[in-house]
């Protein structure tokens, strides 16, 4: 084997990683994710220097209480500890690695068909991001005070 052979045949790996990091980038882009996991998004001023770092306001489902979108970023507050794998399961099912389940307010049902390269593409870009100290509170059951801005979802 010659060493440009072997300089390819190592760098091949990197090139995929890098293409399944645009690929993620660009699917989380598309299927909005920012929206609910970026702090300042839903006030207009999305806070860039943040970004999917978990949001700062609240989704009040009536008679299930109040949920903010958590830190996708790399960080221990965040997906730090999970692996692409689970990573992938949450997305696909709505299930966390401890067996809870995600808020209902996460659309996991329409990203339950994605492909495994676009659900792995997903779980490399977000380990990819700039980790983002941030432990989103919550749950909080029914009534109970968040202590910062919530939209009230709510059914005709």
């Amino acid at each position: 084997m010659t060493r440009l052979t072997a300089l390819i045949l190592a760098l091949l790996p990197l090139a995929s990683q890098a293409q399944d990091t645009d690929r993620g980038q660009y699917l989380v882009t598309i299927m909005g994710c920012t929206d609910c996991h970026t702090p300042g998004h839903f006030l207009g001023q999305p806070d860039m220097s943040r970004f999917l770092g978990g949001s700062d306001v609240g989704f009040e489902i009536l008679g299930l209480g109040t949920f903010l979108g958590p830190n996708l970023t790399p960080d221990p507050t965040g997906l730090g500890s999970w692996t692409d794998a689970e990573i992938v399961t949450a997305i696909r099912t709505g299930v966390r690695p401890d067996g809870s389940h995600l808020a209902p307010a996460m659309p996991w049902m329409g990203y339950a068909a994605l492909t495994d390269q676009d659900a792995q593409a997903i779980a490399t870009y977000l380990k990819s991001l700039p980790p983002v100290t941030n432990d989103v509170p919550g749950p909080f059951g029914p009534g109970e005070p968040t202590g910062g801005f919530v939209m009230r979802v709510t059914t005709p």
